[in-house]
């Protein structure tokens, strides 16, 4: 379906975005919350199209270290296996007599051979045993090079470390309304620097009864630009008569399948580095007559501010364009929803 609003004609277009504007070609949101687009590429071979070293670099932490630990398990159970092809007898210093038992004794020889740790119970003596310790010396040291590799570049990646709020709301702002989200580095001593952001919403429109197409503009911003990050960062766009969403309602937004996407950029002094990061907000999480609740304040001695991150997501209703903050009771903290 398309909006049967008219978009202001003084709202400033965006053509730069990188996304095509059929709407029929497009299935879900642009961008997902955690930066990444909602994108799949076919019609080339999944070596071409993937690559280990990026996938590894990017995946979370608890995934990097169970394909470490599932990787190096199932080589080492790779080697066992040629070692107990080759034959047992093959090794000096087993002292295992039922199959299982000595099956273990392989595996292990196996890891103290591809940890080049090599305890010296448990020794190759035939050829054949020899040539794969060899080889499995060998692959050992290349390996453990690339996984060293993998783990400096993990940590040495230059990263904003920003979250943003859950919603973004239509709140009271000065005489009329605005859209509001916000976000905070959430690493202690890490704030950037010279930060920059740019608001771009995708609007499905139908124009003179023509097929829906996908139009994109540029939200003008109270601020776009901030010389330090050390706190939140509440972003508004006032909804006035330049902007696209003016005389907005929900269903409005619904039905023109309305998304925010968000880019920051700033300067890590730390990595010495320029970093960025993307999210996006679809209709379902633009809320109407809520406001963000306070997340900071003054320490007990009064000597710091307090930034509570645990509040970022936290809002109230309001009543209308009234400004009225509901009751504390009617506090909503995202972690319940």
């Amino acid at each position: 379906m398309a909006t049967h609003k008219n978009i202001n004609p003084f709202s400033k277009t965006n053509n730069d975005t990188g996304f095509g504007t059929n709407a029929r070609d497009y299935g879900g949101r642009f961008i997902n919350r955690d930066g990444s687009f909602n994108l799949r590429k076919e019609g080339i071979s999944l070596m071409h199209r993937y690559d280990v070293y990026h996938i590894m670099l990017n995946m979370p932490r608890w995934k990097f270290v169970t394909t470490i630990f599932i990787f190096y398990f199932l080589v080492n159970l790779i080697f066992t296996s040629i070692y107990w092809m080759i034959g047992a007898e093959q090794l000096t210093g087993i002292v295992a007599t039922t199959p299982w038992a000595k099956f273990k004794e392989l595996f292990f020889f196996s890891t103290e051979t591809l940890t080049t740790v090599g305890y010296g119970r448990v020794n190759p003596m035939g050829d054949g045993a020899n040539v794969v310790a060899a080889i499995e010396a060998v692959s050992g040291f290349l390996s453990f090079a690339v996984a060293t590799g993998l783990i400096y570049g993990r940590f040495s990646k230059p990263k904003s470390y920003l979250a943003f709020s859950n919603h973004a709301l239509i709140s009271p702002y000065q005489d009329r309304t605005a859209l509001m989200f916000r976000f905070a580095s959430y690493k202690e001593n890490h704030a950037l620097t010279d930060v920059e952001i740019r608001v771009t919403i995708g609007l499905q429109l139908r124009e003179n009864g023509s097929e829906p197409m996908f139009k994109f503009y540029s939200l003008e911003l109270e601020r776009s630009r901030v010389d330090n990050l050390p706190m939140n960062w509440t972003v508004v766009h006032p909804i006035d008569e330049k902007s696209p969403l003016l005389g907005f309602n929900h269903e409005d937004m619904r039905t023109a399948d309305v998304e925010l996407y968000v880019l920051v950029r700033g300067f890590d002094d730390v990595f010495s580095s320029i970093v960025q990061q993307r999210t996006s907000y679809v209709y379902t999480e633009i809320l109407f007559d809520r406001k963000f609740i306070p997340m900071y304040h003054e320490s007990e001695d009064g000597k710091t501010t307090i930034l509570e991150l645990q509040k970022l997501h936290d809002h109230v209703k309001v009543e209308g364009k009234s400004g009225k903050m509901a009751s504390t009771e009617e506090t909503i903290n995202e972690a319940q929803i």
